[in-house]
């Protein structure tokens, strides 16, 4: 089955911002344990993190990100890869074997169902607290004229 950029890098996404525990455990409810075979075993890197100035102006290199990645192979053929910010070889594996699975026409529709869209809510729902706890904080300035200092 093919599919279109798009679809793999929201799944991909959602997979690689999704929380290690919350990952296992719906895999568990899921009893999602496939036969594979790891073609590249987790490995920790690093990776090189540039940036813009204004997000438009030249780019410079930030810093370095730890980053773990991993490449499985299910029975029936099918290649899964993941790439997730840390040092989780558990969770890399987890979203290499997730990912080969989603891309086979017999788990697609229930994983997308049962497994991203709940992982998808639950970061959209982690990202608004945050935003919520920054708001409260927030402090707006403004200045206000005094008339002519001349």
């Amino acid at each position: 089955m093919h599919f279109d950029t798009f679809t793999r890098q929201r799944w991909m996404s959602v997979l690689a911002y999704s929380q290690p525990a919350a990952l296992s455990d719906r895999m568990n409810a899921l009893s999602l344990a496939p036969d594979y075979d790891a073609i590249r075993a987790p490995e920790v890197g690093l990776v090189q993190i540039q940036a813009r100035m204004g997000g438009t102006g030249e780019r410079f290199f930030a810093g370095d990100a730890t980053l773990t990645r991993a490449v499985v192979r299910l029975t029936s053929g099918t290649i899964g890869y993941s790439y997730v910010l840390g040092r989780d070889k558990q969770h890399a594996e987890r979203c290499a074997v997730i990912d080969a699975l989603l891309q086979e026409p017999l788990h697609f529709q229930t994983l997308m169902e049962t497994l991203i869209a709940p992982l998808e809510a639950d970061r959209a729902a982690r990202i608004a607290a945050r935003q919520a706890e920054v708001n409260a904080s927030r402090v707006d300035f403004f200045t206000l004229v005094r008339g002519d200092n001349a």
